[in-house]
C-alpha cells in the first residue's frame, strides 16, 4: 500500500471521526457515507475530492443524506469510528471493490462487534477475517 493509499485511509478514519465529534449518530452516517457519491468519487482512481478534508467530506455527506440522517443516536467511540473508515478505505485499496460492496459484506454492526478483536491486527487479515465473517453469514 502506498503513503497516498494510506493518508486517503487516515482521511476517512478522521472523516468517521469528525461524524462522532459533531454528534452525527454513527450507524446511519456511516451507511450514508459508504453508499454516497462521496464515497463512490473515492473509490474512483482519481477524484478531486480525494484530497478535500474530513470537515468538507463531512459536509458533502450531510447535504446529500439530508433529512436521512437522525439528530439523535448512539454515537461510536473515537477509536471504533477512526478505525472503521480506516479499515473500510483500505479495503477498498486491499480488494478493489466499492464501498457499496464492502459496507454489505461488514455492516456497520459487523464493524463495531469486531473492534476489540481486529484493531490490533494487520488491516489486511482483518478484512480477510471480516469476508470470512459474511461468508458464515451467508
Amino acid at each position: 500500500m502506498d503513503e497516498l493509499k494510506l493518508k486517503l485511509c487516515d482521511i476517512q478514519g478522521r472523516l468517521f471521526e469528525l461524524s462522532g465529534e459533531k454528534a452525527i449518530p454513527s450507524s446511519p452516517f456511516i451507511r450514508a457515507f459508504m453508499t454516497s457519491e462521496v464515497a463512490k468519487d473515492l473509490d474512483s482512481t482519481y477524484n478531486r475530492a480525494q484530497w478535500m478534508g474530513e470537515e468538507y467530506l463531512l459536509e458533502e455527506v450531510k447535504a446529500s443524506a439530508g433529512e436521512a440522517l437522525p439528530v439523535t443516536g448512539d454515537v461510536f467511540s473515537k477509536d471504533i469510528l477512526y478505525w472503521t473508515g480506516y479499515i473500510y478505505r483500505y479495503w477498498h485499496f486491499y480488494t478493489g471493490e466499492d464501498s457499496t460492496k464492502i459496507i454489505r459484506q461488514a455492516p456497520v454492526e459487523t464493524m463495531r462487534r469486531n473492534y476489540m478483536m481486529f484493531h490490533t491486527m494487520d488491516p489486511s487479515l482483518a478484512i480477510e477475517d471480516l469476508k470470512e465473517i459474511n461468508g458464515q453469514r451467508g
